[in-house]
This record gives C-alpha cells, sequence and structure tokens, in this order.
C-alpha cells in the first residue's frame, strides 16, 4: 500500500463524544470493481465523451457526475463526515485514478492506496486495505455510490462495528433507484437492540415478499474493524467464485458471535450501476459542491 502525504485540514468536521475528534477518521472505498454492466452497450443512455470512455474503461468512480468524477463527491461526502484518511482499493492497472489525485492534491483528507492484484470480490477487497484499517474502525463503501452526510455520520457514532439499513421504499422514492433493483440487494435482518443476525443476498421472489417489510436494505455502507476483518481472512468463495464481504460479515455474527450494529437510515443513496444511471446521478449532483 503507498501513500499520498498531503496533510488533512480538520476545521468543521463532526466530532465523537469527547469533542476531540472525529468518530470515525478512516474510510476504505472499494474501487477495483470491473464494472461490466457500464461497459456494456445501453442504446438509450445519452453520455458525452467523457462520460462514454469511463463507461468503456468500466471505472465508474471516474464517471464525470455533476462536473466531477463520482468518486470525487463520494470523498468530499466522506471528508464531510470527519474522514481524515481514505484507501482506495484499486487494480494494478489503474493508474488514471492515481494521476487524477496527485493533480488534484486533496487538502481535507489523506490518499492512500491498496493493490488488489485480482478481481476477486469484496472480502478480499477489503483484505487489501487490511493493513491500513488496523486495530481500528473505518467506514468501509463503494466507489460507484453516493451516500448521505447523515447516513455517515450516525454510522460512525454507532459505536464499534455497524452496516447502514435503508428504508426501501425511500430509496426508491429519493435516488431514483427502480423497485426492482432492490432485490439485487442484501436484506438485513435485527434483533429488538438494533444487531445484525442475518443478511439475506438477493432474496428470490418469496423470501422478498416475507422479509421486506421487517428488514431493511443494504448499499454496502459499514464501519468495519477487526472482527470484520478477520472472518474476510475466512470467508469462502460463494457461487460466482468470488470472496463476498457480506458473506464474511455474516460469519462473522454467525461463528464468530460479533456484534454488528444496524443503523436505519431513511435517505437516498445514488447507486451508478449502469450507463442509464449517470444522467440520474448527474442530475442529483449538479449543485453538490466538492471540497477535498
Amino acid at each position: 500500500m503507498t501513500a499520498d502525504t498531503h496533510d488533512a485540514t480538520h476545521a468543521g468536521l463532526p466530532v465523537g463524544a469527547n469533542g476531540a475528534t472525529p468518530v470515525v477518521t478512516r474510510a476504505v472505498i472499494l474501487a477495483r470493481g470491473l464494472g461490466t454492466r457500464m461497459r456494456a452497450a445501453d442504446d438509450g443512455a445519452v453520455l458525452d465523451a467523457a462520460q462514454a470512455a469511463a463507461a468503456a474503461a468500466g471505472q465508474k468512480g471516474m464517471m464525470p457526475v455533476g462536473g466531477r468524477p463520482l468518486l470525487d463527491h463520494v470523498l468530499s461526502t466522506l471528508a464531510d463526515a470527519g474522514v481524515r484518511d481514505a484507501c482506495l482499493v484499486v487494480a494494478p492497472e489503474h493508474a488514471a485514478i492515481r494521476a487524477h489525485y496527485d493533480a488534484v492534491r486533496p487538502a481535507r483528507l489523506r490518499i492512500h492506496y491498496a493493490v488488489q492484484a485480482e478481481p476477486r470480490g469484496t472480502a478480499d477487497a477489503l483484505l487489501a486495505a487490511g493493513a491500513f484499517i488496523g486495530d481500528g474502525r473505518a467506514f468501509v463503501c463503494n466507489a460507484d455510490n453516493h451516500y448521505p452526510l447523515a447516513a455517515l455520520v450516525a454510522l460512525g457514532g454507532a459505536g464499534g462495528e455497524a452496516v447502514a439499513g435503508f428504508d426501501g421504499d425511500a430509496l426508491v422514492a429519493t435516488s431514483g433507484i427502480p423497485r426492482e433493483r432492490l432485490r439485487k440487494f442484501a436484506l438485513l435482518l435485527r434483533d429488538d437492540a438494533g444487531r445484525l443476525v442475518d443478511l439475506v443476498e438477493k432474496p428470490d421472489d418469496a423470501t422478498w415478499a416475507r422479509l421486506a417489510p421487517v428488514a431493511l436494505v443494504s448499499m454496502n455502507l459499514w464501519v468495519a474493524g477487526p472482527a470484520i476483518v478477520a472472518a474476510c481472512r475466512r470467508v469462502r468463495p460463494s457461487a460466482r467464485g468470488e470472496l463476498e464481504l457480506p458473506e464474511a460479515v455474516r460469519l462473522a455474527v454467525r461463528e464468530d458471535g460479533a456484534t454488528i450494529r444496524v443503523v436505519p437510515v431513511h435517505g437516498p443513496v445514488l447507486d451508478l450501476s449502469s450507463r442509464r444511471d449517470v444522467a440520474v446521478v448527474s442530475a442529483r449532483l449538479a449543485g453538490h459542491e466538492v471540497r477535498l
């Protein structure tokens, strides 16, 4: 892992209970994905030249939206939430990402990099940043999702390891996410104390009908620490042949007895999965100020 050594400034950042420092000051952004759906041609999508080039490369985090790469918006909001150091998990060939942040030279946070040599899944991606997390905690999120500041602040203040649980109806109403896409995400089941008891990936119709009224939706926004990282080391390949972060979390809860808090969120997530999402995400972020 290599690191950019620009100093961060912290004026105006949320602080922890002791009033001294932000609650969670590190973030891991998973930017290694292949972008298969984004690469696929979509005759219904209207992209400018820069957007078309980013789509063809499959680098969703570098997609120009609202005048800046989506990843700039993600990092700016993380900085608003108190993040001082952000580790981008990238592929060996992702020189464009490094070149961009070398040129931008962020002032509010430091940029680090962890290289995931092969696209072996999200649990493997998190392990690539394991040394960056160390014995502490860090936000873990996707490079192709923009999360609301309120969700980050609530999640960072939950204590311990945690996951944001989004209200499905609110996601559809406020995010421009088609309702049918919700079934591609995991459902979070919690006990009366708000602790995660199970996570159901890509539920079928019957399971969705049974669980959706009581479950929240995971949009892959976590605070991870030693328990989740340790489980990532032991998780087995999924049916897709990948080491999946959600399955590692299930392992941590069900076999290791780890406590993962579910933090309810009623608000939007901007999801850049395919070319058709570019116009929606661009419109939503048109007025968003980026301060790195």
